[in-house]
């Protein structure tokens, strides 16, 4: 697959670093084994700015966009080579009774507005032009809960980075050239046992977050354990901490008992948030786990990477040539230990050390 990389152009990211919104929808999808399946989509990807700035112009001030990315298949079945230097499926994580679960996804649509009826337009739209290409994953609609809090009640999302932190965190520069202006996410969908959480003093539960769970005040290094949520999502290289981009959002349906979060992580590189989860999962040391993971379980888990949108608007009809798809879908993912002396140490993700 082609992509335009003229001296003078102007490489431009899709929306990836935008306001927090009061409603947001994720869909995740599989490309059909359909012979037109990947055609179609291929079109559809040239046709998605027109599309979102169609049901964007009903309302100008309700920000709505939407993001787009593929999964390690997904990339291969519709554009092939190149690929993204660092996309590869998601790396499942098994420690103890704690499980970071891999789950199938080829796209992902983040549709994010202040309204959710935007949304609800714009996700019809897409599924009315894609719907004869796609099979369903997952579909979940997430709103702002208060305070931008999740239903366990503690403020999400504080350390977030933003402006020119924000780019310099979640958007590709100089290391892949050929993909610069684009992003890595990470999807997964948490349920909550709320009737266990709730039974919980508020002291025993803002041991567990790291923060006052009204004031929304970080615990003190004397106060806060070793095995806080915030101590173990703290990444650091060369003594700088290495932020990513999250727009979680709070889910659920009361009457059948569902409250959750979606976890959504937008990096430059995956190997940030594969690190946070590793230590989240498996323990900062080896069974120092995240204990909120007692009262959470990921039921969802993906890789997506978000190209720029100037390559989605370049996309073309044509298939990818067969021997550079053949090449990339039979090359192994680069081992996550492999990294050179300016990249972050962190080692294999596959746990299975006990607590």
């Amino acid at each position: 697959m082609d992509t335009p990389r003229e001296l003078n152009e102007v490489v431009l990211p899709q929306t990836v670093v935008a306001p927090l919104t009061r409603a947001a929808m994720f869909l995740v999808v599989c490309i059909r084994q359909d012979p037109d399946a990947c055609a179609l989509l291929r079109s559809f990807c040239a046709d998605l700015s027109g599309l979102i700035r169609a049901v964007e112009f009903r309302d100008i001030e309700a920000g709505l966009t939407c993001v787009v990315g593929f999964g390690s298949d997904g990339w291969d079945k519709l554009f092939g080579s190149p690929r993204p230097a660092e996309l590869h499926p998601f790396r499942e994580i098994r420690s103890g009774g704690r499980h970071a679960v891999s789950t199938p996804g080829d796209i992902l649509f983040h549709i994010r507005a202040k309204r959710m009826d935007l949304c609800f337009e714009l996700a019809t739209q897409i599924m009315d032009r894609t719907s004869d290409a796609i099979s369903i994953v997952d579909e979940v609609h997430g709103f702002r809960y208060f305070d931008d809090r999740d239903v366990i009640g503690f403020v999400d999302g504080t350390e977030n980075p933003r402006g020119e932190a924000a780019r310099a965190a979640a958007i590709i520069g100089d290391e892949d050239p050929v993909f610069a202006g684009g992003s890595y996410v990470i999807v997964q969908k948490y349920l909550h046992n709320m009737k266990a959480w709730n039974a919980l003093s508020i002291e025993a539960q803002e041991r567990i977050i790291g923060r006052r769970k009204l004031s929304d005040i970080e615990l003190s290094d004397t106060e806060k354990p070793a095995s806080a949520h915030n101590a173990l999502t703290v990444i650091e290289e060369n003594g700088e901490e290495i932020k990513i981009l999250r727009d979680n959002m709070p889910f659920g349906r009361p009457g059948h008992s569902e409250f959750g979060t979606y976890f959504i992580g937008y990096s430059r590189t995956p190997r940030v948030t594969e690190s946070m989860l590793q230590n989240m999962f498996v323990g900062r040391p080896p069974g120092n786990y995240d204990r909120l993971l007692d009262f959470s379980r990921a039921v969802t888990g993906t890789l997506f990477f978000v190209p720029p949108a100037t390559f989605l608007d370049n996309v073309s009809g044509d298939e990818p040539d067969a021997t550079e798809t053949n090449a990339s879908q039979g090359s192994a993912p680069p081992p996550a230990a492999s990294v050179d002396d300016t990249s972050l140490k962190i080692g294999s993700l596959k746990g299975d050390t006990d607590e």
